[in-house]
């Protein structure tokens, strides 16, 4: 069976997303569509809207074959590790291909630009360094050494989101030595963080998010959702008593920062150049997280990777646990599948170079430690007892989801 793979958060599962899937399987000409997609955090540095089965439900229901969940220590990162993660899995589970979404379209155009960067690898990293320590934010340092490098030839515009992205994924696939053969589509209509609603059927997640959490009311948002994806969420609402965001975990943030010395700060995973100390005074006058993250925000930091710090601090994820584990996945866990994905996994299991983990009980347990601790903290986020019960439950006792 011909596999190819996708790069997923589904926060959650929109049409955009479903346009994606359709166009992958054209692309491609795959018979499979393996999405590795992030657990309870995202790589911007906040929870999902809804936990990871949830989320995997929503993904087969809308036609993914199979759902691996994409470990904390990868998820959570910045687009390097992010992507090396995440292609790694898609190789080791048995995919020939891969495809995303870009604000290009242009796969060759990507493919040139990846082999120029190799090919100036020395000086890009220098410019690198030299305009972040003129205080610049990692991704427009990234953009800003590109341009320096002057480039003559037709490459993609790395300013943009998803072209970040669809770079470091191509990447990864040629630091891992692996065969993928990379596809790209267009992104339609929506911008990666557009805030509005600017197309009948297209959003972004970010704008659904906003409006779902907005205090004037919803912008009726069923039209940019398959009907699986309104389900899902009607159902989790219900069943859990509501969804999850930042705000929800503030009085466990500020406990944290409150309750901590420096040095305990200084130890956790991204702490770095006294930023602890603004945090731990700005902690003090802040009565929201939102309103905290206004104070602590500077122009060397941006948003997301502040967000980043401080989720690991929530999780008290520390600099010396984090240093081996982002080098490479140790497991494959199986979050759902279909019939397509129960034939494929059957085809390939015994081929994997990676452990499949399909309950926690039969995992090494020094492994999945982090992603454990993410599940646990997650489930805080939640107002009612039982339904934390219930949610941090089904991180041990769920199977893989089947439909």
């Amino acid at each position: 069976m011909k596999a190819t793979g996708v790069v997923v958060e589904y926060n959650p599962f929109h049409n955009g997303h479903l346009h994606h899937l359709r166009e992958t399987r054209i692309a491609s000409g795959a018979d499979v569509v393996v999405a590795v997609m992030s657990g309870h955090f995202l790589q911007r540095g906040e929870p999902a809207l809804v936990s990871k089965w949830a989320r995997t439900r929503m993904a087969l229901e809308a036609g993914v074959d199979v759902v691996i969940e994409l470990p904390y220590c990868f998820a959570t990162q910045h687009a390097e590790i992010f992507s090396r993660g995440a292609i790694s899995l898609l190789d080791s589970i048995g995919c020939e291909s891969f495809c995303f979404g870009s604000e290009d379209g242009d796969i060759d155009t990507f493919e040139k630009t990846v082999l120029f960067i190799e090919a100036n690898r020395e000086r890009y990293n220098t410019y690198i360094r030299r305009f972040i320590q003129d205080g610049m934010s990692y991704p427009s340092a990234l953009a800003k050494a590109f341009q320096t490098l002057g480039n003559g030839d037709s490459v993609i515009d790395l300013s943009k989101p998803n072209n970040i992205l669809g770079f470091h994924y191509m990447e990864a696939r040629n630091q891992i030595h692996s065969t993928l053969k990379a596809y790209t589509i267009t992104r339609e209509a929506a911008g990666y963080h557009d805030q509005h609603f600017s197309s009948p059927s297209i959003a972004s997640a970010t704008s659904i998010r906003k409006s779902i959490f907005s205090s004037e009311g919803d912008h009726n948002i069923d039209s940019y959702l398959p009907s699986t994806s309104v389900s899902q969420l009607t159902q989790y609402q219900l069943e859990y008593g509501g969804f999850h965001r930042w705000e929800n975990y503030w009085t466990i943030l500020q406990y944290k920062l409150l309750a901590s010395s420096r040095e305990e700060l200084k130890d956790i995973y991204e702490i770095e150049e006294g930023i602890e100390n603004r945090m731990m005074e700005c902690v003090k006058t802040s009565t929201s997280f939102k309103e905290f993250m206004t104070k602590l925000k500077t122009k060397r930091y941006t948003w997301t990777r502040l967000q980043r710090m401080l989720l690991h601090i929530l999780t008290n994820t520390r600099k010396e646990e984090m240093r081996s584990r982002h080098i490479s996945p140790s497991y494959i866990r199986l979050l759902g599948m279909n019939k397509t994905g129960r034939e494929f996994i059957h085809s390939k299991k015994k081929e994997m170079p990676l452990p499949l983990i399909s309950k926690l009980s039969s995992a090494n347990q020094s492994e999945i430690e982090l992603d454990v601790r993410a599940a646990e903290i997650f489930s805080l986020g939640l107002k009612n007892a039982a339904a934390r019960k219930k949610l941090l439950h089904q991180e041990w006792s769920q199977p893989p989801v089947i439909i």
